[in-house]
């Protein structure tokens, strides 16, 4: 993909972002139960975790209602939604466990820096977020920097979301030309969503999210690319159950 396009896709997911915080972290009060069901297997014990995309805090709070230990490291581009986190744990403690939050845009080579001064990571979440990196050459460069960040056996929980499994999301589909690109400038698989949520008092115009419809065996390329085994892989959420594909990574040395 041309650095061009790369940079207006990313530029369309960091002005909705900015644009409807506050609505987006409204709709995304509950976790889903892909993700109640990853934070399940996971035994209660002293962990250093990265969670890649935190957006509002609901997975921190879930995280330190499951008794985990150790540190809770969110990071997110969006100030908006990260002043929702801080908002969201603000009225509640957990002894045992740090939970800290930091901006951070994984889309740019730097993001993992100030990281790589820390002992090595004994895990990292990834829910809803890798499907909003544009370009193959970006996720992949993307995913060996979590590797680089992780101890040797260390898991990566994620999810992408597989939005074709539902006709009102695939109704909301719009055309590249809508934001002025020429749709054999983008990869196979990319899709301009709208967004029709807004809080009262907010202008009702639709926002535009840019998303990337992931397939089974394009995860699973990702995964072996970027120096991890796939050990485990369900479907959840949405009506019919299917609307979030989850997998569970392990760092290979």
């Amino acid at each position: 993909m041309h650095p061009a396009i790369t940079a207006r896709l990313l530029e369309i997911n960091r002005t909705f972002y900015q644009d409807y915080a506050g609505a987006f972290a409204a709709t995304r009060r509950r976790l889903q139960p892909g993700v109640h069901r990853i934070l399940a297997q996971l035994s209660v014990q002293e962990r250093q975790i990265i969670d890649l995309g935190c957006g509002s805090g609901a997975l921190a709070l879930a995280w330190g209602d499951t008794g985990q230990r150790g540190l809770y490291l969110g990071l997110d581009n969006s100030a908006g939604l990260l002043k929702e986190a801080r908002r969201t744990v603000a009225a509640k403690s957990f002894p045992d466990l740090e939970i800290r939050f930091q901006e951070a845009d994984l889309s740019q080579p730097g993001w993992s820096d100030f990281l790589l001064e820390e002992p090595l990571w004994s895990g990292a979440l990834a829910f809803a977020v890798l499907h909003h990196i544009p370009d193959i050459s970006v996720r992949r460069h993307l995913m060996k920097q979590i590797h680089l960040l992780l101890q040797p056996g260390a898991f990566l929980a994620l999810s992408v979301w597989q939005f074709q499994h539902s006709p009102r999301w695939m109704a909301r589909r719009l055309p590249w030309e809508t934001v002025q690109i020429n749709s054999t400038d983008v990869e196979e698989g990319d899709f301009l969503l709208d967004w029709r949520y807004t809080l009262p008092g907010q202008e009702p115009k639709p926002g535009l999210r840019y998303v990337h419809l992931f397939t089974q065996e394009e995860l699973n390329g990702l995964a072996s690319q970027s120096g991890f085994s796939v050990q485990e892989e369900f479907r959840s959420d949405g009506q019919g159950g299917r609307l979030g594909l989850y997998q569970i990574w392990y760092a290979v040395k």
